[in-house]
């Protein structure tokens, strides 16, 4: 089927929303495709739901580098590298290092992206009719133990070298903390936090969403209204055709005068092909949710002992941690899910033994950098990779690929996203 005078975007996340909204805002015709329902697959549905305009250095670094064995799942903490994939893994691992002595560098391209996010949030779902969606109150860091103190203040030098404005949080958060600690009847952790002090930073600068979902839902909805379309199927290769592009799917073949591919994890099968490298990882996170569950406060706790973000959203909480690097193919892993569980309940949480649970893909590039660009002499153009931060970078990124469909100089330097790095 020849589609006249269309852009196709690909996957229906986030990004893919985002993408297809800003297109439509051009008064451009848009298809949006994705194998299921937009937000349903990938990282979007599940994210911790946090706009994270702190996270303006990429994770590889040398600290990292010579530390990740304590973050290790086996000696508890959130990282986990299941050792059958370490054939596999290796030379992805091998970019990851090298990008640590490019840390600063990368921390200059990305933060000009990440530190507007809040307030490019806001404009997008006032536009769409949403704005109820977002709240702007920040997020609070916390630590337990006798070197709490010492920590934060730590973390807030580091994040006054960046930029990041923080503040002490104020006693009254950390007291509803401590007591929400402290009612926790059998403390399992080595943080024992009925005993410990506790401390911690307000990020004055970050934001959260009430539900992950309805702000894919919404940008969609809000190309539909701008005569965008929707298709459920499957893309499986991508070709350029006679100055056009074909798309064949699990039922036909679509041409299109454009095509962005925005497909996370499962990037590389629709990539490589065309000649473009795509290392792509899946570093998978897990969530549990406590339904009707009060929240401390109206902003995310990051229980940074325990690498465990707790998010307020409609009418339940959302506790999200762990980065697992099994392939997105691989089951859920049950042994997280009750870590996670336990762990809720050693901080004072009503957590239940079952209940709502999700496991997700998050698509790494090796330097997380997200991968922005256009394959050369040809339509095709990709925004993928987007690591944690997909929900924060979803606005920016679609103007980004409206300029570049448009032919016009990108609002920003986005040379050092481009996926011929690789």
């Amino acid at each position: 089927m020849v589609r006249d005078d269309t852009v196709a975007v690909v996957g229906a996340g986030v990004i893919g929303a985002a993408v297809a909204y800003a297109l439509t805002r051009e008064g451009r015709a848009v298809l949006l495709l994705d194998r299921a329902e937009p937000g349903m697959t990938g990282a979007s549905f599940g994210n911790a739901g946090h706009i994270a305009a702190e996270l303006v250095e990429p994770l590889p670094s040398w600290g990292l580098l010579f530390g990740f064995w304590r973050e290790l799942f086996a000696f508890g903490g959130a990282l986990d590298i299941p050792l059958r994939r370490a054939p596999e893994f290796l030379p992805w691992a091998r970019r990851f290092a090298a990008a640590a002595r490019h840390r600063a560098e990368n921390t200059r391209q990305l933060a000009p992206l990440v530190k507007p996010a809040v307030g490019h949030m806001a404009r997008w779902l006032a536009e769409v009719g949403r704005p109820e969606l977002l709240r702007i109150n920040g997020h609070f860091q916390v630590w337990f133990g006798p070197r709490s103190d010492e920590r934060a203040a730590e973390q807030g030098l580091a994040m006054e070298r960046l930029g990041i404005p923080t503040q002490a949080a104020p006693n009254e958060i950390l007291q509803v903390i401590a007591r929400q600690s402290a009612r926790s009847l059998e403390p399992r952790t080595s943080l024992r936090p009925k005993n410990a002090r506790v401390a911690g930073l307000w990020f004055t600068s970050t934001a959260h969403v009430l539900d992950p979902l309805k702000i894919v839902q919404s940008f969609v909805g809000a190309a539909l209204q701008r005569g965008a379309s929707f298709e459920r199927t499957e893309v499986r290769t991508i070709k350029p055709l006679d100055g056009r592009i074909a798309l064949h799917t699990s039922s036909e073949t679509l041409t299109v005068d454009a095509v962005v591919v925005c497909t996370g994890a499962w990037t590389a099968s629709l990539l490589e092909p065309l000649g473009l490298r795509v290392p792509m990882e899946s570093a998978r996170g897990y969530h549990v949710e406590m339904a009707g569950q009060p929240a401390l406060t109206d902003a995310p706790i990051l229980y940074a002992d325990s690498r465990i973000l707790v998010t307020p959203m409609e009418g339940r909480l959302r506790a999200s941690s762990f980065m697992e690097f099994a392939g997105h193919h691989a089951a859920p892993d049950p042994r997280k899910l009750a870590r996670l569980r336990t762990r809720l309940r050693d901080l004072g949480y009503g957590c239940p033994a079952d209940g709502p649970s999700w496991v997700g893909s998050r698509p790494v590039l090796p330097d997380y950098l997200p991968g922005i660009g256009r394959l050369e002499h040809t339509s095709i153009f990709y925004a993928v990779g987007h690591q944690h931060i997909g929900l924060t970078l979803a606005p920016v990124t679609g103007e980004l690929i409206s300029d570049l469909v448009a032919s016009r100089q990108p609002r920003h330097d986005i040379s050092a996203f481009d996926l011929r790095r690789f």
